[in-house]
Formats: structure tokens, sequence, C-alpha cells
């Protein structure tokens, strides 16, 4: 497949209201459906995969979504957000500190997983444009994660960076985080281990608003 970088510019830096994790075993041609339903933003998360195949995944999403207006994260990895042609990359808690993140592609959009406001404080000063919120709620599609932090901890951490709320979240709670203060919510099962992917989509992005 030929590469994607140059040939598809990036959109224009926002932080998207629902975002999609996207891995190796995801059906890939649902990708432009769900953007047509109201996805405007979608991380590439395959931990299993090495520099090449990530970067490979990386690019089809990006050929897939990109021209419809959606944003594409790559999870952990800077070198493969670049060379991707991805708008921005996400990074966890022991990833490549945000400061690093920024001085080495201060053009890509780059958000942090945090806990607490304190944690959101310290990315938005080394430069983060979102922060990655959770695990919200108890989940299944990420082992080892700590307890669930529940609303209350969004509301106290709000007003700093946008927040995206992740964890355990499907439409019917949607309205509950993000009037809690969230500006949007990331999912992995609430679309892909549904039914009908497209559909949850749709439901998610009623519930937004």
């Amino acid at each position: 497949m030929g590469r994607v970088v140059g040939v598809v510019p990036r959109v224009a830096a926002r932080i998207p209201r629902l975002t999609c994790l996207v891995s190796e075993r995801d059906d890939l041609s649902l990708l432009p459906v769900l953007v047509d339903a109201g996805v405007d933003g979608f991380q590439v998360r395959a931990k299993s995969l090495d520099g090449r195949a990530l970067t490979a995944l990386a690019e089809r999403v990006v050929a897939a979504v990109r021209t419809a207006g959606a944003l594409v994260l790559v999870n952990d990895r800077v070198d493969v957000a670049l060379a991707a042609g991805a708008d921005g990359v996400h990074l966890g808690r022991v990833d490549l500190p945000v400061a690093a993140a920024r001085r080495i592609a201060p053009d890509l959009v780059v958000g942090a997983t945090c806990r607490t406001r304190a944690e959101v404080e310290a990315a938005a000063r080394d430069g983060a444009a979102y922060a990655g919120f959770g695990p919200v709620y108890a989940t299944a599609s990420k082992q080892g994660l700590p307890d669930p932090l529940g609303p209350a901890a969004i509301s106290a951490a709000a007003g700093v960076l946008p927040l995206v709320a992740i964890g355990g979240v499907d439409a019917s709670r949607v309205a509950g985080v993000v009037a809690a203060g969230a500006h949007g919510v990331a999912v992995i099962g609430g679309i892909w281990r549904q039914p009908d992917p497209v559909s949850a989509a749709k439901e998610l992005v009623a519930a937004l608003g």
C-alpha cells in the first residue's frame, strides 16, 4: 500500500467529541461509515504490532477517514504518528513525556492520560492539548487498569484542558460524564463490541448532543 503522507493533509486541530479506538482486529471497512455516523476522532491503538505494521495500520486509518474531516491520533508512538501523517499522538503515563513530544512534533495534537486535576494541570503546562481522563467506569477493554474514578473526578479536574472521558462509557453514560465536565468521550467496546457498531456510534453521537 502506498504512503499517504503528503497526499491527505492534516485536518485543522480540534479535539474530537467522540473518539473511536482502532486496532488491527477491528473491521476497518466500517471506518468511513462511522465517520458518516458522526465519529470525529480515531485513535490507533495496537499494542501487539511492531513499528512497521503499526505505521501501515495508521496509514490505512488516515486514508479511510481524513478526507471526511476526522482527526487521527496514534497511541504511544510519536514516530509512527509522524511517519503515517496522523494528526496527533496520545501518550500514556509511562510513554514519552508530553514536553518531549511537543519538542519533537510541535504541530501534532498531543494528548495525555490523566487521573487527577494535578496531572491535568501538569499536562497543560507541558503542552498537552487535551487529557484522556479515566477509567471513569469499570471496563473489560484493557487489563490492569486502576479503580474507576467516577464522574465526580471529572468535575474536580474540569476547566484546565478538554477532558476526554474513557473507560466503560456507553450511550447511557454519556450525558452524565458531559454534565460532569467532559468535553467528549473515547470508546472501544462502546462501538466495536456492540451487535451493530454503526448504530452504537449514532447513539453515542446523539447522546453527546
